[in-house]
């Protein structure tokens, strides 16, 4: 821009002093003259003093670049010095490695060579042992007269009889100690929960006795023709027995219930003095509305006593019909309740949901309320009762498993077991008839006496235990204890009994002598 600014203004200047040069060239001239004179001195003097600047600035400049140059090159010489020195260092580092690595590589080939040496006499040894080691196995063989062979099988068979004699022991040593201390426990909550509920118990039977003001009566029961009779025997559905009994009827049926409303019908019968077919209807068909109202009442009562609420009506109705059921001799509805307050007394003890163990104990015998009148075991049908009702599924696992048909989830579920067995088991809680009783026993004892090495089995304590004598050649001290686990298992798989049988394995060795 300034080269260009300057062109135009250098332009204009020539046309300016053209024109003017035209027009007064000659008043001009010597003024002109001497301007040009006086720029080309300045002129001059300007390029004279910039060749001196120049010159005074080149002459800097080369100064300048010879001190940047002699700084380099000291740099450079020093940075060179240090780098010899460091590779003159590492130089002297490289050469004792070499001779450390030289000194190493021949230690190693020393060693290699030792080691040689060594496994030589290593394996001559060897061979040596190998040598001695047959002459030793020869030598034994001949003085044992058992081959290699033999004796192998002999120290076998001592070392499984030492493995089998500890494991029995410490078997035996564990099961004692997980016993005892599961037995003390046992034992503590069962015994707390018995003395906290005391609980009578009288035997029932399937019959019952309607005592008569007079032996007269018994013709009018009967009736003419025994129509009487008959009448009250197709309602019912019970058996009357008149015998020589002197004032008194036997009413005989399996059905509780039935056979409690023709008892009732019968006393109302009797205290009333009219007897024919219609009054007969009519007082059997009062009879069985006083029957269900007592079994619901006993229903309620049951539930108030253990503490069981908000229980469907109809299962109400179905406990209170226990109030009619034995078991054994046993009243159901009583074991129930019994088992009810027995359950939640350990539940308590434990820990647990008291009220749920309560109502699980109260209908753990749900299914012998219907069992009379519907196929199948009472312990399937309480277990689908509960289900139809909604019941808690902790509650129909109990029932379910309180005879060890299917497994026990729950910890209500084994306390139930247990109060159920605690109830059976006591001292008149219940009874057998003459013939299960005894063929029990004799199962038993076939049972215990099909083992091998079973000299005899007895059956004693009223079937709570059973005795085993085994031969001592046979079995042994250690083999008793595997013996004992074995029939257990096989009595409580095939075997249905009340409470627990102790298994009481007996092995004598005598040795008799006489001196002449």
């Amino acid at each position: 821009m300034d080269t260009l600014a300057y062109i135009l203004i250098v332009v204009g200047a020539v046309v300016g002093i053209a024109i003017g040069f035209g027009i007064g060239f000659a008043y001009r001239k010597k003024v002109a003259e001497r301007e040009i004179g006086s720029a080309e001195a300045e002129a001059t003097r300007l390029i004279n003093e910039a060749i001196r600047s120049g010159e005074n600035r080149k002459k800097e400049m080369l100064l300048e670049a010879k001190d940047e140059i002699h700084k380099s090159r000291t740099e450079y010489e020093k940075e060179v010095k240090e780098r010899r020195a460091e590779l003159s260092k590492s130089e002297r580092r490289l050469e004792q490695k070499e001779i450390s690595l030289d000194k190493k590589t021949e230690n190693l080939e020393r060693k290699e060579e030792e080691l040689a040496k060594k496994l030589a006499a290593v394996a001559e040894t060897q061979a040596q042992a190998e040598e001695v080691k047959s002459a030793q196995i020869a030598m034994l063989e001949k003085i044992s007269g058992l081959t290699q062979e033999q004796a192998k099988s002999f120290l076998l068979k001592t070392v499984e009889d030492a493995v089998r004699h500890e494991t029995a022991m410490k078997v035996k040593e564990i099961e004692q100690q997980m016993k005892e201390e599961a037995d003390e426990k046992a034992r503590e909550i069962l015994s707390i929960a018995i003395q906290r509920c005391a609980a009578d118990h009288a035997a029932e039977a399937t019959v019952s006795v309607v005592a008569l003001p007079n032996d007269e009566m018994k013709g009018r029961i009967i009736g003419r023709e025994g129509r009487n009779i008959r009448t009250l025997e197709t309602i019912t559905g019970v058996d009357l027995i008149i015998d020589d009994t002197p004032e008194a009827i036997t009413v005989s049926s399996f059905d509780p219930v039935r056979r409690e409303i023709a008892r009732l019908a019968l006393e109302k019968l009797i205290a009333d003095g009219r007897i024919h077919p219609t009054r007969i209807e009519d007082m059997v068909e009062k009879a069985r509305k006083e029957v269900e109202r007592t079994i619901r009442e006993e229903g309620e009562r049951a539930c108030y006593e253990t503490g069981v609420h908000n229980l469907n009506p109809e299962l109400v109705k179905i406990l209170g019909r226990q109030k009619y059921r034995t078991s054994y001799g046993q009243n159901v509805l009583n074991h129930s309740m019994e088992v009810a307050h027995i359950a939640g007394l350990m539940a308590a003890e434990l820990g647990l949901d008291v009220a749920l163990a309560k109502r699980a104990g109260l209908l753990h015998d749900l299914g012998k309320s219907i069992d009379h009148e519907v196929e199948g075991s009472h312990v399937q049908l309480g277990a689908d009762l509960a289900r139809k009702y909604k019941e808690n599924p902790v509650v129909v696992n109990a029932i379910e498993a309180h005879h060890g048909d299917v497994e026990a989830k729950y910890v209500i579920s084994v306390l139930v077991q247990a109060a159920d067995a605690v109830s059976a088991a006591r001292p008149g809680a219940r009874r057998e008839n003459v013939e299960n009783y005894i063929r029990r026993l004799q199962k038993l004892e076939e049972l215990t006496g099909s083992y091998p090495g079973v000299e005899k089995a007895f059956a004693i304590q009223a079937g709570r235990e059973v005795r085993i004598m085994v031969k001592p050649e046979v079995v042994s001290e250690d083999n008793m204890i595997l013996l004992a686990r074995d029939v257990a298992k096989k009595i409580e798989a095939e075997l249905e009994y009340p409470g627990q049988i102790k298994i009481n394995v007996i092995r004598e060795t005598k040795a008799v002598e006489y001196a002449k």
